[in-house]
């Protein structure tokens, strides 16, 4: 029979027994809701990660060369960006920051080849498609994609000339003679003389090599977000200084949305272009943000007709549509602005006016053509060399015209070759169509526009 004591025993190790476990389930209980916060630390951990800085895709990019490359295809190019890209309204990447890529393909430029066989040179011309993929930041090289680069061509930087009164047939063609004088004096003053000479007796050859010239540019879009994490994103520039009494005038810097031709282009027309740098005025405030969008229409338009008359363009700016980002969505508000600057590239070569009408530079003269009927005329006469005078008549059709005239003979062929160069430079003057304005999407436009009706917003504190 067990002993009264040690049954106390029993039952005193049995009931803590059971309450130990009681005490330690109601412990753990109890102590639950204080280590249930990790939540808003975990959310806050993730919230620079939500808002990382980063190039969206579809953003254009212009890049230009600064030296001559090799046309052939897996030939390295080394470009700069010819403007700066924005993130949230803060500098990303600034102008002139090294793009590197490759070419990928030649392509036959045929309007070029025509031009040049006309004149002799054979030279099957091409056109480089280059595909960036890497630009060099100061933490390194960061690759990007990109479905290629388009077409490369100068870049055509347009500027407002003052205000100009109307000119005369004859004041055009003193101001052409003029110009011809002054670009005749600077293929000699210039530094690049030797090149240059080399290039003009290139083009006297029927065959020639290619080059991609200098200051060519090509214009691309990101295929997918280029992430700048690790990269510092500058603060909006100081407000410029302004001259004390004179009126405050905002430069927008802009791209347009879709291509804008002479050609097609009527008065009415909607045009759009989206800011592309942040605007401040002169306290500070920003005013026009990034990503903001400018609605204007065409103001004046007519396409190029035969006879050498030029097509001509207008365009303004009534309002501006502002992003979500700034909690202004959905508001328009007016505003007043021109066109005052442009880059664009191609072959054209453009001129504006102080009211912001773009048209192509008109470069017919009639001192061309009557200057090579006189020197082709040289040739029917019977005084002097004969060599000499084919040499100097014969002239139109470059280095080949110059044998055949000499080795021919003959000086009614010698003359013949003349007046072919006076009759296809009379044709060039007067004769062929007129050329068009192009803008193509992503053109970068500058607009100038005055305070009297535009927003003001605080500018942001990063």
């Amino acid at each position: 029979m067990p002993s009264p004591k040690l049954g106390l025993l029993a039952v005193s190790i049995g009931s803590c027994a059971f309450v130990f476990p009681l005490s330690f389930y109601a412990q753990t209980l109890a102590h639950r809701p204080a280590e249930a916060p990790p939540a808003p630390t975990h959310q806050a951990d993730l919230a620079p990660a939500e808002a990382k800085p980063e190039l969206p895709a579809g953003t254009p990019l212009q890049v230009e060369v600064q030296r001559n490359y090799p046309m052939k295809v897996g030939e390295t190019v080394e470009g700069h960006l010819v403007y700066p890209l924005y993130v949230e309204g803060r500098l990303a990447i600034p102008a002139n920051t090294v793009v590197q890529g490759t070419v990928t393909s030649l392509q036959p430029d045929r309007k070029t080849r025509w031009h040049a066989r006309l004149r002799g040179d054979f030279t099957p011309f091409h056109i480089a498609e280059v595909r960036f993929d890497q630009v060099l930041l100061p933490g390194g090289p960061v690759p990007f994609h990109t479905g290629g680069a388009t077409t490369g061509a100068p870049v055509i930087r347009l500027v407002s000339r003052g205000a100009a009164g109307h000119q005369s047939f004859i004041g055009q063609q003193w101001s052409h003679v003029k110009t011809s004088a002054h670009d005749s004096i600077a293929f000699f003053t210039s530094p690049g003389l030797g090149d240059r000479a080399l290039q003009l007796v290139y083009h006297q050859l029927p065959y020639h090599p290619e080059r991609i010239e200098a200051h060519t540019s090509w214009t691309f879009e990101l295929d997918s977000p280029l992430s700048l994490i690790g990269h510092q994103l500058t603060s909006g520039p100081p407000p410029p200084a302004a001259a004390p009494g004179a009126p405050e005038v905002w430069s927008v810097r802009a791209l347009l949305t879709a291509e804008l031709t002479s050609a097609t282009a009527k008065p009415g027309d909607q045009v759009l272009a989206v800011v592309s740098e942040p605007v401040y005025n002169k306290e500070g405030e920003l005013v026009v943000p990034q990503g903001s969008t400018l609605v204007g229409k065409v103001t004046t338009a007519k396409s190029a007709h035969s006879l050498g008359r030029n097509g001509k363009l207008r365009f303004t700016f009534q309002q501006i549509h502002f992003p979500a980002a700034t909690g202004l969505a959905g508001e328009v508000r007016d505003v007043q602005g021109a066109l005052a600057g442009a880059n664009t590239q191609g072959p054209q070569s453009l001129s504006m006016d102080a009211e912001g009408t773009v048209t192509p530079k008109n470069k017919s003269s009639v001192v061309a053509p009557l200057l090579l009927t006189m020197l082709a005329g040289r040739a029917l006469d019977n005084d002097g060399n004969f060599t000499a005078q084919a040499t100097v008549s014969s002239n139109g059709f470059g280095l080949i015209g110059r044998v055949v005239g000499i080795a021919a003979g003959n000086r009614n062929i010698a003359a013949g070759i003349g007046f072919y160069a006076a009759a296809l430079s009379t044709y060039e003057n007067f004769l062929s169509p007129g050329h068009d304005v192009d803008f193509p999407r992503d053109t970068r436009i500058e607009i100038e526009t005055t305070p009297l009706r535009a927003p003001v917003l605080k500018a942001e504190v990063h």
